[in-house]
């Protein structure tokens, strides 16, 4: 039980072999004045859409490029939206709809449809994600542990990786607050679970975090 940072530089130059896991992601459609909202601001409604609607797909593309096992789209607030059809025809990934009034349902439910197999559930909002990150927490998993995490800079988590639901994990955690991570952390010593967090990353949630993702588009030309 405890917590172990894990160089993804290692983790990429040597991924062993193991059981296929699968991604789930978590997507709102790119609707103005629906995704990121926090963004519109500095960005406007359309703005915050659009940013979304790049994100999702950037975090479509590395999930798919890690090539760990099955990636599923978890649509909010359905799976109806064209941008969803049309990221299932670019990416073959299954379409699934959220259901829960509350951030911690929506996420208990998605685990609940994998049963015992393990699973990484992430969000949109983390460029700097890459499949080096997504091999580490795969890996954490494979060695045994009960969960993985890429925790933020904000103080909440963009990846978690559990081996079989754990239900308890989402109950009573502030969500978008700068408790989460360490409310999780106690809810998991509590519970006798051992875990990993194999990177902190920051994500794209303020708008002082958009330049950063500036720099980031103008360092990659492939974005």
């Amino acid at each position: 039980m405890g917590i172990a940072l894990v160089s993804t530089e290692a983790i990429a130059a040597g991924e062993a072999s193991g059981e296929p896991i699968g991604i789930a992601v978590m997507a709102k459609a790119p609707v103005a004045g629906y995704a990121k909202t926090r963004l519109i601001p500095a960005l406007g409604a359309g703005g915050a859409a659009r940013l979304h609607r790049q994100l999702t797909l950037r975090t479509l593309a590395t999930a798919c490029a890690a090539d760990l096992g099955p990636v599923t789209l978890w649509c909010a607030p359905d799976t109806r939206h064209r941008f969803f059809c049309a990221a299932q025809n670019k990416f073959a990934v299954e379409l699934r709809a959220q259901s829960g009034n509350d951030l911690g349902t929506r996420m208990a439910r998605i685990f609940d449809t994998r049963g015992a197999a393990p699973l990484l559930l992430v969000g949109t909002d983390c460029p700097a994600l890459d499949s080096a990150h997504l091999h580490a927490a795969a890996r954490t998993l494979r060695e045994g542990n009960d969960a993985a995490f890429v925790t933020t800079e904000d103080g909440g988590y963009f990846l978690i990786g559990l081996r079989k639901p754990v239900p308890e994990l989402f109950v009573d955690i502030d969500w978008s607050t700068d408790h989460v991570m360490v409310q999780t952390r106690q809810r998991l010593a509590a519970l006798g679970l051992c875990w990993q967090e194999v990177a902190m990353l920051w994500d794209v949630d303020r708008p002082e975090d958009i330049s950063r993702w500036q720099l980031l588009q103008g360092n990659q030309s492939d974005v």
